[in-house]
């Protein structure tokens, strides 16, 4: 199993130093958000909390994830990246695509897309885009930026975008993995036909079983059941090297945590950030590899 940290709700300030010290504690990956804007005010519930109220504020600081991934690995050699989940349906996958090749190119193809639709019409009516559509149109926006992160002239023709020939240039040397993020069925079903992964929310052990198993049946519908897939999880319920431990056995590839909540103590500080994925690496990483 694999370990990646999530750089969520934390001050900027701090990305660049925890990048470098999770490549220091032999952490894989580190799992960048993404969140454009605060609307004051939204016309839809957050699907994540029983209230439906969004948990964190309009001061809540968000560095474009694809501003801050090359800045990281500027600094690192080994560590991967990716994101956690951009809002594909508020972008165009042309630019999405020519950002996302550049970062591969130039941190030597340590990054991966991870998508999700987003779930705030706000975004897409201020962004110019369709909520409505936000489903097929992320399931051709994947289609797109896989055809033209392979290098060579492409054309596509689809319902929501259309181009004739062009080539996108540097292509990188290694296909970019695409994970999809989400709970509902359309998600699942998005990650498992269309996907090389997928990315929970905050779940619990036994929701996570449910969710792998829905997966492992969708792609045997799809006939991918032999293809290599990622699951990247949070898990809520989980602490212990014998839990960590069975979710491995039951399908999980990447643990994403933030080691910084286990461990009392006031979370915030980067020094208890970077003490808490020491002791983590040590007392978990070192002991399940």
């Amino acid at each position: 199993m694999k370990f990646s940290i999530a750089l969520t709700l934390l001050e900027p300030s701090q990305i660049l130093p925890l990048a470098v010290a999770a490549e220091r504690c032999g952490y894989d990956a580190v799992a960048v958000p993404d969140s454009v804007f605060y609307p004051e005010r939204v016309s839809a519930p957050y699907p994540y909390t029983e209230d439906g109220r969004r948990f964190w504020s309009a001061e809540t600081p968000w560095i474009e994830p694809w501003v801050a991934i090359p800045a990281m690995a500027a600094l690192t050699s080994r560590l991967h990246f990716y994101t956690n989940v951009i809002k594909l349906a508020i972008r165009h996958p042309l630019l999405v695509a020519k950002t996302v090749g550049s970062a591969a190119v130039l941190s030597g193809n340590r990054v991966a897309l991870g998508v999700g639709l987003g779930w705030i019409p706000e975004e897409f009516r201020f962004c110019g885009q369709e909520y409505e559509t936000r489903g097929p149109r992320a399931d051709e926006a994947i289609a797109v930026i896989r055809a033209v992160l392979r290098g060579g002239m492409v054309e596509y023709h689809g319902v929501y975008y259309d181009f004739e020939r062009l080539a996108m240039n540097p292509a990188p040397s290694q296909p970019v993995p695409i994970y999809v993020g989400g709970l509902s069925k359309a998600a699942l079903r998005r990650a498992a036909f269309l996907g090389d992964g997928w990315i929970s929310v905050m779940n619990r052990e036994s929701e996570l079983r449910g969710f792998i198993a829905q997966l492992s049946r969708l792609r045997r519908e799809a006939g991918r059941a032999g293809e290599p897939f990622e699951i990247k999880v949070v898990c809520t319920d989980v602490f212990d090297l014998d839990g960590y431990r069975r979710l491995e056995e039951a399908g999980v590839t990447d643990l994403i945590s933030m080691p910084w909540y286990l461990y009392g103590g006031d979370p915030n500080p980067l020094e208890t950030k970077e003490r808490a994925m020491e002791r983590f690496a040590e007392t978990v990483i070192g002991k399940l590899r």
